[in-house]
């Protein structure tokens, strides 16, 4: 696990440094249950919100479990 929390504080330190926090940038602009979920943590937290580093995140950590797994995660969940 911690492998992928250092993966996480490594994709938000290259993220974009526009300073938006939180906001859509651009493309289809939608969300699944993951990335929302990652979303309000970081507002709960306090923590910098960064749209492009939380889908590297969550799109690492699905193609995790798919790899662990062999069974591919519901796109309700992460797309």
């Amino acid at each position: 696990m911690s492998g992928l929390l250092n993966k996480a504080k490594d994709a938000m330190g290259k993220g974009d440094s526009s300073g938006s926090s939180g906001a859509q940038q651009g493309g289809a602009g939608q969300q699944d249950y993951v990335d929302k979920g990652l979303a309000q943590a970081e507002k709960r937290t306090g923590m910098p919100q960064n749209q492009q580093a939380n889908e590297k995140i969550t799109d690492q950590g699905r193609e995790m479990y798919e790899k662990q797994t062999g069974s591919k995660v519901n796109s309700k969940i992460s797309n």
